[in-house]
């Protein structure tokens, strides 16, 4: 019993600490500025993927820095590091947007559901998917910045 009890704490331990509750609370502030833009936009007219291609430009610029600096504690050596980091997050960020563009497409301008209710359900999706390309791929951390 105490083998299973001592894998639940670990398992606990890495899936619920600083830097996913962080995360969390930076996807949620970041789809919030992705459905207000979203919203806005088509509301003055705009077509709704066109909307959503400039909402996601609006929401990746904010999540980039709310992620570098509060999330994963990211310090980049130089111009040229902190240039390779903002090209991979908004490169890897394309591909999330083209899963959302495609749901969007598909959901909201084909069937006619409500895009609110769409992109709520992609943003899960996406949010999940943006945090393994954030963690694996762009903000490593150095051994000599770990404990």
């Amino acid at each position: 019993m105490d083998f299973i009890r001592d894998k639940v704490k670990w398992l606990f331990g890495k899936l619920v600490n600083r830097e996913t509750i962080t995360y969390a609370i930076a996807g949620t502030l970041t789809t919030i500025v992705n459905f207000i833009s979203l919203e806005l936009l088509c509301r003055i007219g705009i077509p709704t993927l066109t909307s959503n291609a400039i909402a996601w430009v609006i929401a990746v610029t904010f999540a980039y820095l709310v992620n570098k600096i509060n999330v994963f504690q990211s310090k980049s050596e130089d111009a040229r590091d902190e240039a390779k980091k903002v090209t991979k997050f908004f490169g890897l960020r394309l591909i999330t947007l083209g899963v959302e563009q495609l749901g969007m497409l598909v959901f909201v301008v084909w069937m006619g559901f409500y895009r609110l209710l769409v992109k709520a359900f992609l943003a899960v999706i996406v949010i999940v998917l943006n945090y393994v390309f954030s963690k694996l791929l762009i903000f490593q951390r150095k051994k000599s910045e770990e404990f």
